[in-house]
């Protein structure tokens, strides 16, 4: 039976921290908008915060749905979901609101501040993420697969540019500055680091 929390502590927290992989959820205010679902991964990535919040690095190599829903006037919706596909079946969600946190903001020295290990030339925004509804699911339905590793490609990709490559590598790439439905998503040109 699925129940409901008011933090994000103890086995929760823990069960948060365990798992390799998590998955995002946004989608615009229109009716009619796509709805993005995205799988997320790279340890370290992701940090709780306090009791309340988390937070995890937006990288590039993808479009730019996240930023743009959060981004939206009015909306910022925003679900976090893991599973277990270990150990005892669960599904966890965090319904929270979003914000996006750009290169160029002076709180970005801060926030990447959390994930040293992990950062790098493609870190284009930290998403933050403030839970208004935590709760969990049996997971009953969720198979049962065994983790073997990261995948290093996207860190070695990345790793190899400069960050005016990455700029660069930005201003090419498709639905980076404007959402599939034309919603304001990425700051073109990236913002330069203030770190």
């Amino acid at each position: 039976m699925g129940q409901t929390y008011e933090r994000i502590e103890g086995r929760i927290r823990e069960f948060i921290e365990q798992q390799p992989v998590f998955f995002t959820a946004t989608a615009p205010l229109s009716g009619d908008g796509h709805v993005n679902l995205s799988p997320k991964g790279r340890s370290g990535t992701l940090v709780v915060v306090d009791a309340t919040t988390l937070a995890y690095i937006d990288f590039g190599g993808s479009g730019a749905e996240t930023i743009a829903h959060v981004r939206e006037e009015g909306n910022g919706r925003i679900t976090l979901m893991w599973c277990a596909f270990a150990g005892p079946p669960k599904v966890l969600r965090v319904h929270g609101r979003g914000e996006a946190i750009f290169r160029d903001d002076p709180r970005w020295s801060d926030w990447i501040g959390h994930f040293e290990e992990v950062d790098g030339p493609s870190a284009r925004a930290i998403i933050v993420v403030r839970a208004v509804r935590i709760s969990d699911a049996c997971g009953f339905a969720v198979p049962f697969m065994d983790y073997r590793e990261e995948r290093t490609q996207h860190a070695e990709h990345f790793g190899r540019k400069t960050d005016e490559e990455f700029a660069v590598y930005c201003e090419k790439k498709e639905h980076v500055a404007m959402s599939l439905d034309g919603l304001p998503a990425l700051p073109l040109p990236l913002p330069a680091r203030t770190d």
